[in-house]
């Protein structure tokens, strides 16, 4: 069977745990596989070698572009549509058919990218319930760009662009999901969202980034920016309203867990104002 006519790009950083399961979900079916690592201190590079990833060095100057960007620009440019992969994620057989429905032809599909549903794995277990998001994974890099938002001197982000999507002038959603199933323990999780909320609360206290951020957020996110009380709506929406409680204790944890998160955004925030 012929190969995809994209790039794969997989930006890492000490995924040692989860490099190889990556690699091997898109390698054979897509034309290149590229991992852009940013100096991993474990294993990254040299697992992804092993499984047959090509593997580029990035290096963050502090500025634009950003490292999703710095992909579109830079990896495999010979091919217009790039796919950009997490290191703890890993694509599904279903998408992977999809994919392949929609590039059967000579044709460039319609759409300048691709939402993709993300299939949320947290504490070992796939959730079914609770937590549903789109991630605009797959562009077509002549027609799609990163926005380059004021954070630069934001804590807790640095090279990765936050949590925006590429601007697209047309896009449609996919049906089948992209698997994020980090291996590393829970403790990664809370590691990785503390930084987060500090990146958010700093948003907070620059309403003009703020706004930039809403603009190019997936329309959940751009609804829960006006909520007021977000961690008890973030809990009530997910367990309750998503019927979270039917992936039973994982559900509850991590219903609790996003909770936690919106909860130390708005104590942050709060530590920030003067006064």
């Amino acid at each position: 069977m012929s190969k995809l006519p994209i790039a794969v790009a997989i930006p890492t950083k000490n995924e040692g745990l989860n490099i190889a399961e990556a690699v091997k979900s898109v390698l054979g079916h897509f034309e290149a596989v590229v991992v852009v690592d940013s100096h991993s201190t474990d294993d990254t590079a040299k697992i992804a070698e092993e499984c047959g990833a090509e593997v580029v060095t990035y290096t963050w100057d502090g500025g634009h572009p950003r490292k999703k960007q710095w992909c579109l620009e830079n990896v495999r440019t010979d091919l217009d549509w790039i796919l950009l992969l997490d290191g703890d994620e890993r694509i599904s057989p279903g998408l992977l058919a999809e994919l392949r429905r929609i590039f059967a032809g000579p044709e460039r599909p319609e759409p300048a990218a691709y939402d993709i549903p993300l299939g949320y794995w947290f504490s070992g277990k796939r959730l079914r319930h609770g937590y549903t998001i789109r991630k605009r994974s797959l562009t077509d890099r002549t027609r799609c760009h990163y926005p380059e938002v004021g954070d630069l001197d934001a804590p807790g982000i640095g090279e990765v662009e936050g949590h925006y999507q590429p601007v697209a002038a047309t896009s449609q959603a996919l049906r089948n999901p992209i698997e994020h199933q980090d291996l590393d323990p829970v403790t990664a999780w809370f590691e990785r969202h503390n930084r987060y909320s500090d990146w958010e609360a700093w948003l907070e206290h620059h309403p003009d980034v703020k706004e930039q951020v809403r603009r190019v957020k997936s329309r959940q996110g751009q609804l829960f920016h006006k909520a007021p009380f977000k961690p008890l709506v973030s809990f009530a929406y997910m367990y309750v309203y998503r019927r979270g409680f039917l992936d039973g204790r994982a559900g509850l944890d991590f219903a609790l867990a996003m909770s936690f998160y919106r909860w130390q955004i708005a104590l942050k925030s709060r530590e920030r104002r003067p006064g």
